[in-house]
């Protein structure tokens, strides 16, 4: 095997389609398990060195990161779809432009997100009601990697462009380099030198920086796919307006399931310092339980974008039912894993048994949630890859805004008893079940409608 070819552009218009999705969606599985331990090796450090009480400060500025990043997964997802078609029709100086514009664009939300995220990191906490015991902490760590952003935001969208020209064994090197070095750093900061929270931010901001810098190198060599030159940086109202129009919706998205996780964090911080590091110790699991869906559903985004490029509608169909299938076993195999192995996961975050207990309660809840959520990741990235992405949007928004958030805090009114005075924390989890199964359900029935094959259409001519 040539080793150089696994680090090139790869051209999913040819070949089966599971073997494509498969070398694909691997090295992207790998790769998002190795930035899952970001916040995962994040959570565990703080809750061996600190304790459980950092270890909900961590937990609690999630859901504001999530909001404020939010831009940069559409500019991710916008640079994957233009970058895939423009690869898949062999357009060089198209996806030359493209690539440049993704660049600058990047660049911009960039600074954008660094200012108003320093800004508003206090006010968002006072607003979800934050406990004063951990208020200080959040608030650190926060600025801290607001202040650093440029890492993650940066890697995201060039690793975006790499998987959108079929490349995602150098994105998963580079952020493999990068989640070891956040290992050793955290270790350093936290239990080294007891910077406590602020050092766990550190070491994440300076690690994503490093993966960034490799993406960036890896796209100035990659000369003969495309133009990396100065005036292919400069904006072109027509190119990053395709750019934004197709990633805003994702990134629209992604805004939209970040309100409503504040808006159900006000809810979990209501319920008390236990239920707070519970969620964290489940949405750490939930992270890694979540990866072969999300790695299936950028594969076939990346892979229907190259096809409808290509003008090879009949492949994607071809893939779309391959893709799934394996998507579906692999997420009934995930659910079995939980269901059995559950305690022992979270005991790798708190020595605590009620906690352990709890979150063992609570992750069954979710647990079959993740073969629902294997079906709504695959046909949304089809609909992506084909230019579709405002349906996906459409979907979030009435799953997460319209179900969840009022689902979550009538449950938690029913359930309220002298124990639990602000509601159960099932209401929590079973809100978020009740949601997956329902978006999956929405995103079957909109794939049959069939809008996603009109819009491939219109980007085929």
């Amino acid at each position: 095997m040539n080793i150089r070819a696994l680090f090139a552009a790869h051209n999913m218009t040819e070949g089966a389609p599971w073997k494509r999705l498969l070398e694909f969606s691997i090295p992207m599985l790998i790769g998002n398990f190795a930035q899952q331990l970001y916040n995962t090796v994040d959570s565990i450090v703080v809750g061996e060195y600190i304790g459980d009480l950092a270890l909900s400060a961590v937990g609690s500025a999630a859901p504001i990161l999530n909001l404020l990043l939010a831009l940069f997964v559409g500019v991710s997802t916008g640079a994957g779809i233009v970058v895939s078609q423009y690869y898949g029709a062999g357009a060089r100086e198209k996806l030359s432009r493209a690539v440049g514009n993704c660049i600058t664009l990047g660049f911009i939300a960039t600074v954008a997100t660094m200012v108003i995220g320093v800004l508003i990191a206090r006010p968002m906490l006072t607003l979800l009601d934050t406990p004063a015991t951990i208020y200080e902490w959040c608030a650190d760590y926060l600025t801290l990697y607001f202040l650093g952003a440029i890492g993650f935001t940066f890697y995201n969208i060039l690793s975006g462009i790499l998987r959108g020209l079929g490349d995602s064994v150098s994105a998963l090197l580079f952020l493999l380099v990068s989640a070891g070095l956040n290992i050793v750093l955290d270790i350093w900061f936290v239990a080294g030198l007891k910077m406590g929270v602020p050092g766990v931010a550190l070491a994440t901001v300076l690690a994503q920086g490093i993966s960034a810098v490799l993406c960036l190198l890896k796209l100035m060599r990659m000369r003969s796919v495309f133009d990396l030159t100065f005036p292919m940086l400069s904006l072109r109202k027509d190119v990053a307006l395709r750019i934004v129009k197709l990633g805003l919706p994702s990134g629209i998205t992604q805004a939209i399931i970040s309100v409503a996780m504040l808006t159900v964090q006000a809810l979990t911080n209501s319920m008390g310092e236990m239920i707070i590091a519970a969620a964290v110790v489940i949405m750490r699991v939930d992270g890694f339980a979540m990866l072969p869906n999300l790695s299936f559903g950028q594969a076939m985004t990346v892979y229907t974008g190259q096809n409808v490029g290509a003008r090879r509608l009949d492949r994607v169909h071809e893939g779309t039912k391959q893709g799934l299938i394996m998507n579906v076993a692999i997420s009934a195999a995930i659910t079995v894993i939980i269901l059995i192995f559950g305690p022992f996961l979270f005991d790798l975050f708190t020595d605590t048994p009620e906690l352990i207990d709890l979150a063992t309660r609570m992750m069954r809840i979710l647990a079959v949630g993740y073969v629902c959520m294997a079906v709504s990741q695959t046909l949304g990235g089809v609909m992506r890859g084909a230019g579709d992405t405002m349906t996906p949007m459409w979907i979030s928004l009435i799953t997460t805004i319209i179900v969840r958030v009022p689902l979550a805090y009538t449950l938690a009114h029913f359930t309220a008893c002298p124990e639990w005075p602000n509601g159960r924390p099932e209401a929590l989890w079973g809100s978020l079940f009740i949601c997956w199964a329902l978006g999956a359900l929405i995103h079957y029935f909109f794939f049959r409608r069939g809008k996603w094959k009109r819009k491939a259409e219109i980007s085929m001519q």
